[in-house]
């Protein structure tokens, strides 16, 4: 039995030894290939960051005919590198992914192989256990036999707890293992996603192009009098409704400047720049608002609010589900009848009205929230329109969006959409599609002030 033990645990060493050869051969690969990718990545980087300086050099000039055409060229070429950069980006995640569920398999296998060892280990211990030291004495021929089978008895024991412990640190690798991989994919999800926005935009741009060329005829005069015909009126800026996500509907749009500016004022964000985060985020989430909780048959799991499709992971159970009926409960609301943005393919939803915060996040912010939105002895309503706005001011006041420069604005923007990876150029189109919605809503907020 002491032999057995001893064996077992040799297979379990040289498995260990042998997987861990073939990971450093296959992790040697992956950092070759994910060195090659990023150096492309830093070469588009340095392009992309040679078409922001031209357009930063046409923001504020004049406008003319040829800053124009220079400005969609610029606009156009680096949508494209950013399209280039997001390609990469998947890539990179991609080779992440397979070497991440390879590492996830052999943990898996070494897990199963720990496991089947402890299990014939407690075997042992439970004949061992059944024998008493006296029924060992006397089976034995002499003293020497004696103490070898108590010493047997020993290392079968010690054997357990070390089998113990290392399932336990398996267990915690392989669960840490399985929360990388879906971050990668989630993050993979959310870059195709700006891809596919990218490539509308590139469309979008370069057909704006071709349409003002054809316009002007490439004649300055003609360009001059487009652009005087073309700018809207205080009019035509109130009849314009704003597209809130979350179910908070459509509004007026001076009715959502009007809730910029309180937001504003409490916060020091410009009015400008709330609109365009909301603006981005309307626009982005295509199931925002979209799932009601369900918590059967697990908790966190949900359903389509108009199809009644079950969900699975509508919100995270262990992060989300109890500040959520928090939430409700403190607002007198029905948590199962609320509307909340439904799961990716990977990942939670579970995010709520208009500012489309998650409810874990929702709560570190809800009593400033309240307070600056003027009712601070009633809790904030993520549903609420006024306490939408308010909450996105706070939260890009707390990203730096307060100090009203581009740079500081285009970072909290970039930061509140990819966190750490903020500086990726993968995640530069966020950045760049709110920083231009800011620039329209300004100039309407400009107009409807009769400046």
């Amino acid at each position: 039995m002491r032999y057995l033990a001893v064996f077992v645990l040799g297979i379990m060493w040289t498995g260990f030894v042998v997987g861990q050869v073939s990971a450093q051969s296959l992790e040697e690969q992956v950092v070759a290939r994910q060195q090659e990718l990023k150096s492309k990545l830093n070469d588009i980087e340095a392009q992309i960051a040679v078409q922001q300086r031209l357009l930063d050099a046409t923001r504020g000039q004049s406008r003319t005919l040829q800053g124009e055409i220079d400005s969609f060229n610029a606009v156009i070429r680096k949508t494209e590198l950013q399209i280039e950069a997001i390609q990469l980006t998947i890539r990179q995640l991609n080779n992440g992914i397979a070497e991440d569920d390879r590492t996830l398999d052999e943990l898996s296998k070494k897990l199963e192989n720990e496991r089947e060892s402890l299990a014939q280990i407690l075997r042992n211990t439970q004949i061992l256990d059944s024998v008493s030291a006296v029924e060992v004495a006397l089976s034995s021929h002499n003293v020497s036999r004696f103490f070898a089978d108590l010493d047997a008895f020993v290392s079968i024991k010690k054997s357990l707890a070390d089998s113990f412990v290392k399932i336990r640190a398996t267990s915690e690798a392989t669960e840490t293992e399985r929360e990388t991989l879906l971050t990668k994919r989630i993050d993979t999800e959310e870059l195709e996603a700006e891809q596919r926005i990218a490539r509308q935009a590139l469309q979008e741009q370069k057909r704006e192009k071709a349409l003002l060329l054809e316009r002007t005829k490439g004649v300055e005069a003609n360009y001059q009098a487009l652009l005087a015909s073309s700018k809207k009126t205080a009019a035509q800026i109130r009849s314009e409704l704003f597209s809130l996500a979350g179910g908070g509907g459509r509004i007026p749009l001076p009715t959502a400047i009007t809730l910029a500016n309180q937001a504003s004022k409490a916060t020091g964000v410009r009015p400008a720049f709330i609109l365009a985060v909301l603006k981005q985020e309307t626009n982005l989430g295509a199931n925002v608002g979209q799932c009601l909780l369900t918590n059967t048959p697990k908790k966190g799991d949900g359903k389509g609010k108009n199809t009644g499709r079950f969900f699975d992971g509508v919100m995270k159970p262990t992060r989300d589900v109890d500040p959520f009926i928090a939430i409700t409960s403190e607002l007198g609301l029905d948590p199962y009848s609320m509307p909340v943005s439904c799961p990716p393919s990977y990942g939670y939803g579970g995010a709520m009205g208009p500012a489309q915060f998650i409810p874990s996040t929702w709560i570190l912010y809800a009593d400033r929230v309240a307070k600056l939105a003027g009712h601070p002895n009633t809790p904030a309503n993520p549903w609420n329109n006024t306490d939408a706005f308010t909450a996105t001011a706070l939260y890009m006041s707390y990203l730096g969006a307060d100090a009203q420069t581009y740079n500081a604005e285009r970072t909290a923007a970039l930061r509140y959409f990819a966190g750490g990876n903020y500086k990726k150029p993968a995640y530069a189109f966020y950045g760049d599609g709110v920083m231009g919605f800011a620039e329209e809503f300004q100039t309407q907020i400009d107009i409807l002030n009769g400046n």
